[in-house]
């Protein structure tokens, strides 16, 4: 708002309460404290009211006779006495006001109001388990955009909600909306029109009204000039100077408002009118123009839409949501989310299997994926399709790979030894991740010498087995806690 009337040159009319003109209506450039008073004192909406900020005796401090005060609700003060006063706006207005202000406060429990990042569901996502407002995140060098729920981490410093990529929400939202707007294309351009015409018209008013007064203030400087008495030599040439400044600030307004009508007609052209209808009856292209910022986004879904529930299908890939439309119709829907593993896929069973199936037919790596990619089956993460170099590793998890592997027999591995990719498979995990723990010396294993250089062994027997079994079974996230010390220590080997 007070950027609005800063671009506008919009004044803001005062009383000051001291001073040699206290009392008098001063018209002086807009700030926030005068904005504030304006959206908070029911004075305003022509109401007087007693008990707005009583005095807790418990918070006082000695010697500051001005603290300890505090805010009593809206309505819940001691006397309210509504059409008091003469009234700048109505009070369903300032109610409307003070409300719109509390759902737009920076809080758990409010909205929020719109902002300038790319999430366009920021305080209207739910989380469908524990009933939170979502958490707006960006990750990462490229700032993907997701929705995390921990506000039982917050407060009680429990595990994560839920969380998940935002994009393919955002996507999903924006699609519903843009059919919901749809039908009413012609009626979105005709209230374009309107609302166009009427903001001119305002600002019309408003800059009638300024050249009105300053208009007055000059005569009321001439006119003061030519009453007083000419002998009055000091008197008549302050008055003399008063007059001149207020001819020219008279002056400057009036080449401020020719400025403006030149900028900005009093009437939308024909040209303006068919580029609304064109806009209009192209909502999707409208949608993603440039000019179109994201708070604009943003504020067009929180006129359709109350609230959005999201739960997630445990670690799998699909995500239920349920869009609460403004009119009271919810909406069902699933979408599909990136996921980490192969193993979070709801059909990697099927998967696994069908890949199975197909290398026993005598397919190669490439010719799985081009089915796999027919078939319908998507990786996970963000890949849309599988490719060769997938397939290989999937075929390797599973035992399948027609790499050659050096047995314990042929004097390589040792007893208990194995190949990193051997006991990645074993234990279920990926390989990358094994690597990790053998760097961090959760792992214990050697190098191979000679012309094998860089190739690790490692070793693990039935216990050892069991303890990166449990260690590959605790809880990944975000959480703060450390691994347990007992699972992260490897058993000495045994002497041979």
């Amino acid at each position: 708002m007070l950027r609005y009337l800063v671009a506008n040159h919009i004044p803001l009319g005062v009383r000051p309460h001291s001073g040699p003109h206290r009392g008098q209506l001063e018209w002086r450039r807009p700030c926030r404290p005068t904005l504030l008073n304006l959206f908070h004192k029911p004075i305003y909406a022509g109401a007087y009211v007693h008990g707005m900020h009583p005095v807790d005796p418990r918070r006082k401090v000695p010697g500051r006779p001005a603290t300890g005060r505090t805010t009593v609700a809206l309505l819940q003060w001691e006397v309210l006495i509504k059409d008091h006063l003469p009234a700048y706006i109505t009070w369903d207005r300032y109610v409307a006001n003070v409300e719109r202000l509390a759902a737009n406060r920076a809080r758990a429990f409010a909205q929020g109001a719109p902002r300038e990042g790319p999430s366009l569901l920021g305080g209207l996502l739910v989380c469908g388990r524990c009933g939170h407002r979502m958490m707006v995140a960006y990750h990462g060098q490229q700032s993907r955009l997701a929705y995390i729920c921990q506000r039982q981490r917050i407060e009680y410093a429990a595990p994560t909600c839920q969380s998940m990529a935002g994009q393919v929400l955002d996507e999903l939202v924006s699609r519903q909306v843009l059919q919901a707007l749809e039908p009413a294309a012609l009626d979105l351009s005709l209230q374009a029109t309107a609302g166009l015409e009427q903001e001119r018209q305002r600002w019309e008013r408003d800059w009638q009204e300024r050249l009105r007064h300053a208009h007055e203030e000059v005569s009321r400087a001439a006119r003061q000039y030519h009453a007083v008495d000419p002998e009055n030599r000091l008197v008549a040439i302050e008055l003399e100077r008063r007059w001149e400044q207020a001819l020219r600030a008279e002056r400057d307004l009036q080449e401020q408002y020719d400025r403006f009508v030149r900028e900005r007609p009093r009437e939308l052209s024909d040209s303006d009118r068919e580029l609304i209808r064109s806009l209009a009856g192209d909502l999707p292209r409208l949608w993603e123009a440039p000019t179109t910022t994201a708070a604009d986004r943003q504020t067009i879904i929180r006129f359709l839409v109350d609230k959005m529930i999201v739960l997630a299908q445990g670690l799998s890939e699909h995500v239920d949501l349920s869009i609460h439309w403004s009119g009271g119709f919810v909406s069902q829907h699933r979408v599909r989310r990136p996921v980490a593993r192969h193993d979070q896929l709801s059909n990697h069973a099927q998967l696994m299997e069908r890949v199975a199936t197909l290398r026993q037919q005598g397919q190669t790596a490439r010719e799985i994926a081009e089915t796999l990619n027919r078939e319908g089956f998507v990786p996970p993460q963000r890949r849309a399709t599988y490719n060769g170099q997938m397939v290989r590793q999937l075929l390797a998890r599973c035992g399948l790979s027609r790499g050659r592997r050096a047995q314990p027999d042929g004097g390589v591995l040792g007893e208990d030894e194995w190949w990193p990719s051997q006991l990645a498979r074993e234990l279920g995990m990926p390989p990358i991740t094994l690597s990790s723990w053998l760097r961090r010396g959760w792992v214990q294993g050697r190098k191979l010498p000679g012309g094998r250089t860089g190739r690790w062994i490692v070793w693990a027997d039935g216990p050892e087995l069991d303890r990166l079994r449990r260690l590959r079974a605790c809880p990944r996230g975000w959480s703060d806690e450390p691994y347990p010390a007992e699972l992260t220590t490897p058993r000495p080997r045994p002497e041979r």
